[in-house]
């Protein structure tokens, strides 16, 4: 019992060893999603820490972790950490899909961004 007991340990171990020098290679869905993209028109008026989808680009870079996104129905002020990007190289050309939450301040919306990903083309 103690010989199959190790035997499983180093098997186990070893698996692990292969994954880790690997990396893991697993997939996922690629089909349709039932996630909604919002408008930044839309966006505008929705309230306060409601999560938005939104699909874009990003014009510029205002400063002070904020940028300003277009996504052809409006413009709205994105604010993105400097932990969110996650080293990922966005141009003004570049689509990208945001997840974040409205963020109501004063009379202006703009999205707290929680995750960014750079659209294949």
């Amino acid at each position: 019992m103690k010989k199959i007991f190790v035997f499983a340990i180093l098997m186990l171990t070893a698996f692990v060893c292969v994954i880790g020098a690997e990396g893991w290679k697993g997939g996922g869905y690629t089909g349709p999603s039932s996630i909604n993209v919002s408008k930044a028109s839309e966006v505008k008026n929705m309230p306060h820490d409601t999560d938005v989808v939104m699909e874009g680009k990003i014009e510029s870079y205002l400063g002070n972790e904020k940028y300003l996104f277009n996504d052809g129905s409006d413009t709205i002020t994105l604010e993105i950490d400097h932990d969110v990007w996650n080293g990922l190289e966005v141009g003004p050309n570049d689509i990208v899909i945001i997840y974040g939450e409205v963020d109501k301040k004063f009379q202006r919306s703009e999205v707290e961004v929680e995750r960014i990903e750079k659209k294949n083309s």
